[in-house]
């Protein structure tokens, strides 16, 4: 078993993790941290649990330790729900110190050699994790990239046999993508709000990296544009996308991309037995039917249509968050980076 923590445990992410990892098959759980007020405390007395899963009791009595590298001495990797401003410095210091971080935080993921990874999509990124080692570091830092970015990119993964130079989306975000007190009632509430900070820039340059060659000494951007435009919508839980790709070919052959496309990995025990599934209803696929497929880990695409044009719907904090950054932990363990 390899011991791990999570790094702002208390919030929405940081849940999330702890639901994902307190019975996780490889990673042993044992340490979660938070603030100073919450610092010194059994995590059952300080969390607000408001997940619709049940509070797991095997975690209730961990103490919460504050963020620091003392606190994570005797982890092998930890998982980051940090908000970047802290992120940047506090992962920097844990991965110089020897300590594997998985990160969901933005802080890093732009970085030359720091991998921002899908697993289905782009596992060959991991190699940097070698550069960072080579360069001095002790441990290493891995992201994942920012939520609706995640739904994206593995939409697109089917379609890279195909030539495209052109990518354009508009998404309809959940609002739990922005935390729990992220965006006021009177706000969203009968209402779309057309604008989430630094979203579409982080879509537009995120989608690229991942797509993108890794040529051994770093990652060459994919040759192809992304235009974004990002929206909030009183939704609690699932992205949706509405997605134009310049792809030239038939709606029976993009199908059958969709319908053969298979995870290279099987045996991750995060992996969905789908990690792309196809619908051929007209009204499919929608966030409360849809978002909990393959345990909130499978992104439904729907409405495919001549142009190329299509809907594309995942689950935000599950497979747009905490567990994507899981399961690029259980492929850097079956790697053996640990």
């Amino acid at each position: 078993m390899i011991n791990v923590g999570v790094l702002g445990a208390t919030g929405a992410v940081g849940q999330r993790f702890v639901q994902l990892l307190a019975d996780h098959p490889w990673f042993n759980l044992q340490t979660l941290t938070a603030s100073e007020r919450s610092a010194g405390r059994p995590y059952r007395s300080v969390v607000n649990w408001r997940l619709d899963a049940p509070f797991p009791d095997a975690v209730g009595e961990i103490i919460v330790t504050p963020t620091t590298v003392e606190s994570v001495k005797d982890c092998d990797l930890v998982f980051s729900a940090l908000p970047p401003e802290i992120a940047t410095s506090v992962e920097t210091e844990m991965a110089d110190a020897g300590v594997a971080v998985c990160s969901n935080a933005r802080s890093h993921r732009m970085d030359r050699d720091v991998p921002l990874v899908v697993p289905e999509v782009n596992p060959d990124h991991l190699g940097l994790i070698d550069l960072q080692r080579d360069a001095g570091r002790d441990g290493f830092i891995v992201t994942n990239p920012n939520c609706s970015t995640i739904v994206l990119v593995l939409a697109l993964a089917p379609l890279r046999s195909f030539e495209f130079s052109d990518v354009r989306v508009a998404t309809m975000q959940a609002i739990s993508g922005a935390g729990f007190a992220g965006i006021p009632a009177m706000e969203i509430y009968d209402n779309v709000v057309p604008y989430i900070a630094s979203e579409e820039e982080k879509m537009e340059t995120e989608t690229r990296k991942i797509m993108g060659t890794f040529n051994g000494s770093e990652i060459v951007d994919a040759p192809f544009s992304v235009s974004a435009s990002c929206h909030r919508v009183p939704v609690i839980d699932g992205h949706m996308l509405a997605i134009w790709v310049d792809v030239k070919r038939s709606l029976a052959e993009v199908k059958k991309a969709y319908a053969s496309f298979k995870s290279p990995f099987s045996d991750l025990p995060l992996q969905p037995a789908r990690a792309v599934e196809i619908f051929e209803q007209p009204d499919r696929p929608q966030p409360r039917l849809d978002r909990n497929r393959g345990r909130g880990m499978t992104v439904s695409v729907g409405r495919i249509r001549e142009g190329l044009r299509f809907i594309a719907l995942g689950h935000n904090t599950i497979r747009g968050a905490a567990g994507a950054s899981v399961l690029n932990a259980e492929l850097i363990y079956s790697k053996k980076y640990l």
